[in-house]
C-alpha cells in the first residue's frame, strides 16, 4: 500500500520521541497509525493522512478497528484525513462529520512527477526558476544537503526571524530538535541550506521516503540584498532534481491555496511560488471526526468554531 509519509514507522518513530502515546495497526488490505491526543475536556485518537486502505471495504474495516480501539480508550472521538476523495461516500455513509472548522493537514498539495526525463522536469519550471537552478552558483550562492541532526540549527536562526517578521507561531524548538535527531539519521529526512559568503541564508526540510519526498519546513532570509539571490528557489530546484536521481516517483510541495482563492488567501505568495517549479495541483480531501461520546464532541465542535 502505498502511504503517505504521515502514516509511516518514520513518522511514528518521531511521535513516540516527543512522548505521545501511539497505535499502530493493521489487517488485510488496510492499516493504520494514530495518535493519542488529549484536550481541555475532550480527547480523540488523529489518524493523519489515514487510515490506508486499497478499497472502500477495506477502508471500513480500518475505521471499525479505529473505532473499537477508541472505545478502548475512552476518546471523545476520532479524527482521519485528509483522506483521499474516492473514500468521501464511505465515510458519508458511516456517520462521519466533516471537520470543517479545522485543517490540520493541507487539502490540497502541488506534486512535481518525476516519472519522467530530467530535461522535461526541469522544462515544466518557469523560466525564472530555470534560470536560477542554472546559474546560482555564479551568484556564488552554495547549495548544501546534510544528515547532521545538528544542522537544523540553521533552520531555527532563520524561522525565528520569519516568525518576528510576520507574527506566526512556528512549533517550539525542541519540536524541530527531535523531528531532526529522529528523521536525518535514517535518511528519513533531509536537510538542505543555501549559503553565500559563508552564511546561511536559505534552508528547507524534507521528509523522504523511497517513493516520496516532501517539502515540509522552509525558512529564507528576506533581506534585500539576500533576497535577489533567489537562495530558496535554487534550493528547491536542486532538492527536486536531488530526488529524481534517487529515484523517487514524484516530490510533494505540500500545503498551497485552492485554485480559486482570492488574491489576498494567506497562502497566496507560496502557493505561487510552489506552483513555479511546474507539476499539478492535487485535493488531498478532507479530514474527517467520528463522535464516540456525542454530547462532550458536539460541545467542543462548538466550541472551535466559535473559536476560529
Amino acid at each position: 500500500m502505498n502511504q503517505h509519509f504521515l502514516q509511516s514507522e518514520a513518522w511514528e518513530k518521531f511521535q513516540q520521541s516527543l512522548g505521545r502515546k501511539v497505535f499502530h495497526n493493521r489487517g488485510e488490505g488496510w492499516e493504520y497509525f494514530a495518535i493519542l491526543e488529549r484536550g481541555t475536556g475532550n480527547s480523540r485518537l488523529y489518524c493523519p493522512f489515514g487510515p490506508t486502505a486499497t478499497n472502500e471495504k477495506n477502508l471500513q474495516l480500518a475505521l471499525k478497528d479505529l473505532a473499537d480501539l477508541g472505545k478502548k480508550l475512552g476518546v471523545t472521538f476520532l479524527r482521519v484525513g485528509p483522506i483521499k476523495p474516492t473514500f468521501s461516500k464511505v465515510l458519508s455513509d458511516e456517520h462521519w462529520k466533516k471537520a470543517t472548522y479545522v485543517h490540520l493537514q493541507p487539502e490540497h498539495t502541488h506534486v512535481i512527477n518525476l516519472q519522467q526525463p530530467e530535461e522535461e522536469i526541469i522544462a515544466s519550471m518557469a523560466q525564472p526558476v530555470r534560470n536560477c537552478y542554472r546559474n546560482y552558483h555564479k551568484k556564488s550562492v552554495t547549495v548544501h544537503q546534510s544528515q547532521s541532526p545538528e544542522d537544523i540549527k540553521y533552520f531555527l536562526e532563520l524561522i525565528h526571524e520569519v516568525a518576528k517578521r510576520t507574527g506566526m507561531s512556528p512549533h517550539p524548538d525542541s519540536y524541530f530538535h527531535k523531528q531532526a535527531g529522529s528523521l536525518l539519521p535514517s535518511n528519513d529526512a533531509s536537510f538542505w541550506y543555501a549559503t553565500y559568503d559563508n552564511k546561511v541564508i536559505a534552508t528547507a526540510l524534507f521528509f523522504d521516503s523511497k517513493t516520496a519526498r516532501i517539502y515540509a519546513h522552509a525558512a529564507a532570509n528576506s533581506t534585500p540584498e539576500y533576497r535577489k539571490l533567489n537562495a530558496g528557489t535554487a534550493l528547491l530546484a536542486e532538492a527536486i532534481i536531488d530526488a529524481k536521481h534517487r529515484q523517487m516517483e514524484k516530490v510533494d510541495l505540500y500545503g498551497i491555496a485552492p485554485e480559486n482563492a482570492p488574491k489576498n488567501h494567506p497562502w497566496a505568495g507560496f502557493t505561487k511560488f510552489k506552483r513555479s517549479f511546474g507539476g499539478e495541483d492535487i485535493y488531498s480531501g478532507s479530514t474527517w471526526e467520528f463522535p464516540l461520546k456525542p454530547l462532550q464532541y458536539w460541545l467542543y465542535r462548538a466550541y472551535q468554531t466559535i473559536r476560529k
